[in-house]
């Protein structure tokens, strides 16, 4: 069973007889979103959507949380004047383009672009709602009033040991408007004295303001591990997962589950532990500058195809991409491999019925999808390098009939986004240009590669069926016939030829893809 389905039989069993549900994830816009903040949004989307397909009700709740200090800054801000607005909360900042409502929405706008354009539309709530509203009020008085009881869960369950005076809440300052700077000295059941510190923080100066206010409405912040379990209780929340990393042992999602159950006996969520992002090997982070954003991301492949990639892998498996490696060619062919299964009208074993279920949920719509002819993109970026070669008639080579017109769209659709990756990220090995004259390479052949070469030439010359598959077929013949060939230097052969490099593509494919006289011509020109 596919894992989305799985998941979803265990909430309803969880949830017996509940017919509405609430699935929340949130992301703290405090700069460009990286593309593995989609992870989260994918799994519980999808979550939201095989619970309605089951008749019930889920709403999904996406959280801008614009209510965090600035704590960092993005790079691209380096310099240009935003150090006075570190420790304000985000929606407190100005947008860096002077359009945008604030800091956190500029931010928000362009990930929520992606979401949308992979096929999920969340509700939006923004984390300063929840705070100003008074929604987040009853929390702030526990915090105040329970401080001692939740500093001893953080001791216990993680041994973070907090100093006697520590608060979970954090007040924004009335002189500097800073929320990160502060600490709370006391409180008397409707007012906080409290004390706005230079240096508390490395990433914010304080204004040594000291003042007394109402924390309520907005004016104090809960810090992120007390914030969490608030937000279950206030939005409500039925089902909400997280990363790895939250689950860990003495993890923040430990503490939450304990603050619930000890002090606001207070509802926890399902939980839906999910691993991480990773860029070569390593999780994604803003902070580190590693992997790119997920706008830059989504502009390298179709949004079916990431929506693919996201829901490709079990929640408790990790996803690796690397744009420079070969997982972009890959996930194509993963994602045509599922599409062929799902059209397939024989019966299917349990592996491809979770591949054909795995295709019709990263449809970006509820309608059947059309079926097309879909080329190998590892071969359109060969053809579209080769300008002696005409697009859509080596497709048809491909599909061996007439393109139709939605197979023309699709030509096209992969077409523009080969042209990206070649241009962006595509490594040497798929970057093609088809030697107009003998190469340099050439001279290297070995007298084994040039008595191949000879016994290529005799077959080809006279072949008739000029197609990938009988041209493959006719090269792996010669190979075995002679105990001196081995597929390597063969291969190479006809590559140092052709393109002046040791390596290409699918050898019968890229010869019938080129016209026979000069394939034919070249072998005779090296001997």
């Amino acid at each position: 069973m596919y894992w989305a389905d799985e998941i979803v039989d265990k909430i309803i069993d969880t949830y017996m007889g509940q017919e509405e549900f609430i699935i929340r994830d949130e992301k703290t816009l405090s700069g460009p979103v990286h593309v593995g903040s989609l992870r989260g949004v994918v799994i519980h989307g999808i979550v939201a959507q095989v619970l309605n397909e089951r008749g019930k009700k889920a709403r999904f709740l996406f959280e801008f949380n614009d209510f965090d200090p600035m704590d960092g800054m993005p790079k691209e801000l380096e310099g240009k004047g935003f150090d006075e607005h570190m420790g304000k909360p985000l929606y407190k900042v100005p947008s860096p383009d002077g359009k945008a409502e604030n800091f956190a929405e500029y931010y928000g706008q362009t990930f929520l672009g992606v979401i949308k354009e992979i096929g999920f539309g969340p509700e939006i709530p923004r984390a300063k709602e929840a705070y100003l509203s008074g929604k987040m009020n009853d929390w702030i008085r526990t915090g105040l009033t329970k401080n001692n009881e939740i500093r001893e869960i953080y001791r216990r369950i993680s041994g973070s040991g907090k100093p006697e005076h520590w608060s979970p809440v954090s007040i924004v300052c009335e002189k500097c408007g800073k929320i990160g700077s502060t600490d709370v000295i006391s409180f008397d059941g409707e007012k906080v004295k409290y004390i706005c510190k230079k240096d508390k923080v490395k990433w914010a100066i304080g204004c040594e303001h000291e003042g007394e206010i109402s924390p309520f409405d907005g004016n104090a912040k809960l810090t992120w591990k007390v914030e969490w379990p608030a937000k279950w209780d206030v939005y409500d929340v039925t089902v909400e997962g997280s990363g790895k990393d939250h689950n860990a042992a003495g993890g923040s999602h430990n503490i939450g589950e304990a603050i619930c159950n000890e002090i606001t006996k207070t509802d926890i969520p399902f939980n839906i532990p999910y691993e991480f992002f990773l860029i070569g090997g390593k999780k994604m982070s803003a902070s580190k500058g590693l992997g790119q954003s997920a706008r830059e991301i989504a502009d390298l492949v179709p949004p079916e195809m990431l929506r693919f990639l996201m829901l490709s892998k079990k929640p408790n498996q990790p996803i690796e991409f690397d744009p420079e490696g070969d997982t972009i060619p890959r996930l194509f062919d993963q994602h045509d491999q599922a599409a062929q299964l799902y059209f397939m009208k024989e019966e299917k074993d349990t592996l491809q019925t979770d591949l054909s279920r795995l295709y019709q949920l990263s449809q970006l719509t509820d309608e059947k999808p059309v079926e097309r002819f879909l080329p190998r993109f590892g071969q359109l970026v060969f053809v579209i390098q080769i300008p002696r070669l005409n697009v859509y008639e080596a497709v048809e080579k491909m599909k061996g009939s007439a393109l139709t017109e939605e197979d023309k769209k699709e030509v096209d659709l992969r077409v523009g986004y080969a042209k990206k990756w070649i241009k962006s990220y595509a490594p040497d090995r798929y970057r093609y240009e088809l030697q107009e004259t003998l190469p340099e390479a050439a001279k290297d052949l070995s007298d084994v590669q040039k008595k191949f070469v000879a016994e290529l030439k005799k077959i080809l010359e006279v072949l008739e069926d000029w197609e990938g598959e009988n041209i493959h077929g006719t090269v792996h013949s010669i190979v075995k016939g002679n105990d001196d060939f081995t597929p390597k230097d063969c291969f190479q052969a006809i590559y140092k030829l052709l393109l002046g490099k040791e390596y290409g593509p699918q050898v019968g494919w890229f010869l019938s893809a080129l016209d026979k006289e000069f394939v034919v011509g070249r072998l005779k020109e090296v001997l």
